[in-house]
């Protein structure tokens, strides 16, 4: 648990990439800590919490795992604007999948907030041997555009949480006062969970269209199901 008299910082978080990649995989391997061999493709976006503690802070995530199909492209720019952190993702074994996420590096750099930090994540590391992105590319890659770059696998954990936490701790030394997309709040992360996603979907329902908001339901989090 964070120290007696840390922050407790609510952060939004997007991940962003094309379809296939595994950002379902990865969010739900970090909140659930399980992997699902046949994961069914996200529609529109889903959302998940988790809350994190660090000796400087708490950490609530309010992630925004977004679609990556094309037809719903459209709809990105409603979650990455205002997002204190995002994370691009692709596959190490399709090229296609790294030379799109070069492309959602650079719409996020022109429309999201100037402030907000962005990772690179080289997903399905486990596929050595079918791997077509080496990871001196996407390390070269991300240095250059200064991003944060770390090859993770959903299926064998690893770098899953280390990404987590390595977004966390940036936020926890960002400024909130300069930072978009972060909230201090005075009671726990925990004690506020179930209000946070209630008053999201109210805010949500009084300013969208039933069928925009079907997308936000598809993923409840366990800790809101009653």
């Amino acid at each position: 648990m964070a120290r007696t008299g840390n922050k407790n910082i609510q952060a939004k978080l997007v991940l962003l990439g094309d379809m296939g990649t595994g950002k379902t995989s990865l969010v739900l391997r970090f909140v659930t800590g399980k992997f699902l061999e046949y994961q069914e493709s996200t529609i529109g976006a889903a959302f998940f919490t988790q809350v994190l503690s660090l000796n400087e802070a708490t950490i609530k995530f309010d992630i925004w795992d977004t679609a990556g199909q094309e037809r719903y492209h459209s709809l990105a720019p409603m979650y990455y604007r205002g997002a204190a952190a995002a994370v691009v993702v692709y596959d190490i074994t399709s090229m296609d999948s790294f030379l799109r996420a070069k492309k959602w590096v650079l719409e996020v750099q022109r429309q999201a907030n100037p402030t907000l930090i962005m990772f690179l994540a080289g997903n399905k590391a486990d596929l050595e041997d079918k791997r077509k992105v080496g990871s001196e590319e996407g390390e070269q890659y991300a240095k250059e555009n200064g991003l944060v770059f770390l090859e993770t696998s959903a299926k064998t954990a690893q770098n899953v949480n280390e990404l987590f936490y390595e977004i966390a701790k940036k936020l926890a030394k960002a400024s909130p006062s300069r930072q978009s997309g972060i909230k201090l709040h005075s009671r726990s992360p925990q004690n506020s969970r179930r209000m946070t996603w209630f008053n999201k979907m109210e805010k949500l329902t009084k300013t969208m269209a039933v069928s925009e908001m079907n997308i936000h339901l598809q993923a409840l989090p366990t800790c809101y199901k009653i």
